[in-house]
């Protein structure tokens, strides 16, 4: 359990969780002894590659799957062998599926009506719902009268419409074009704050999981990698594949020099040291991979900083410049500038450059 989570009332426990789909020669581990906090109130986003298993976690929680192995609780109470309708859990899929035949005042109220719940309680939620998204102008058309981006909020509204504790969300902006998804962003996060429902997401964009959520859990071939705050997982990546798979990443190998209080003093090619916190059992000798950010380099003119470099190109992107270069040991590094003046950073292909690292910028990985 991580600290956040500790903190809080813990809304689902997943428990040293297997799944495996098959069996014999043919058997495929989706999740390998999964355990993972998702606190109360919680905008929680699984984020990993196709294949991670992410979506297959989201299942089990939702009771679309059943575990191999391991236990699933919310608020406290096993809910692994419930059935899904059993389950104060709703899901938004990727694809929305609206009934067609219904108005959007029928697909909201839907699940309502197969509570068995009254004609007044089932339109004061609908319209509650429906304000939430604002979509109240709307209750009288077909799903084929709508956008796409409003028919994601009407099933968005048709999930929230009973209430539920736990909110699913199985990567519900794919489907939307770049500036929807980008608007579509910060209304569900809003919608979570308002409501106080636990959102579970899951997405392979990392820049949805950084912008919305309140913690991350990165997940690759069935396990999870790391958990952590959106900062946390950028700026101290515990592994490669972490920091590899979050942002953009340049990784240099070094050899600690010296270890003072818990960080140490680390080589880099060209002779320059860098300070960073100590990651395992390491002394000094050894070889050990930093992750360096590109835009946590700093570059100037020759000699006036302590590692030179050669720029191999220079990309103008805008807000940014983004510099190709090469250490003098064959090393490549990449760096990005911001723009502040016109026309980009000053630097060309076959300029000699001088970089510095600011003490902290530099992350020790784990072997």
């Amino acid at each position: 359990m991580d600290a956040q989570a500790g903190k809080s009332t813990i809304a689902v426990a997943v428990v040293d969780v297997v799944k495996i789909f098959g069996s014999g020669s043919g058997a495929v581990t989706a999740l390998d002894h999964v355990s993972v906090d998702i606190a109360d109130n919680e905008f929680f986003t699984l984020l990993g590659p196709s294949g991670c298993g992410k979506t297959t976690l989201l299942r089990l929680i939702g009771g679309f799957e059943a575990t191999t192995s391991g236990g699933i609780r919310l608020y406290g109470s096993d809910i692994a062998r419930l059935p899904p309708n059993r389950r104060p859990v709703n899901t938004v899929f990727q694809q929305y599926a609206l009934f067609p035949h219904m108005s959007v005042a029928e697909n909201v109220g839907f699940g309502l009506r197969m509570q068995g719940r009254d004609a007044i309680d089932i339109r004061t939620a609908v319209d509650q719902a429906l304000a939430l998204v604002k979509m109240e102008g709307f209750t009288d058309r077909r799903p084929g009268q709508l956008s796409g981006g409003q028919q994601q909020r009407v099933a968005l509204a048709r999930a929230l419409a009973p209430r539920p504790r736990v909110l699913l969300l199985d990567e519900p902006l794919s489907a939307l074009d770049l500036k929807l998804r980008q608007a579509m962003r910060a209304e569900l996060k809003t919608l979570q704050r308002e409501t106080g429902i636990t959102f579970i997401f899951v997405t392979h964009d990392q820049e949805e999981a950084l912008t919305m959520s309140d913690r991350i859990a990165v997940m690759s071939d069935g396990q999870v990698q790391q958990v952590g705050s959106p900062r946390d997982i950028y700026e101290r990546p515990l592994n490669r594949f972490v920091a590899d798979f979050i942002g953009d990443t340049n990784f240099v190998d070094a050899v600690i020099e010296e270890i003072r209080d818990g960080t140490a003093l680390c080589g880099l090619p060209g002779g320059m040291v860098v300070r960073t916190q100590l990651v395992g059992a390491r002394g000094p000798g050894d070889r050990v991979t930093l992750a360096l950010r590109p835009e946590k380099i700093a570059v100037s003119g020759p000699g006036a900083a302590p590692l030179a470099a050669t720029v191999e190109d220079a990309v103008y992107l805008g807000t940014d410049t983004a510099l190709g270069l090469k250490l003098a040991d064959g090393t490549p590094l990449a760096v990005r500038l911001q723009n502040t003046g016109q026309g980009g950073a000053p630097y060309r292909s076959g300029d000699t450059v001088s970089l510095a690292i600011a003490e902290g910028c530099a992350r020790m990985l784990q072997d």
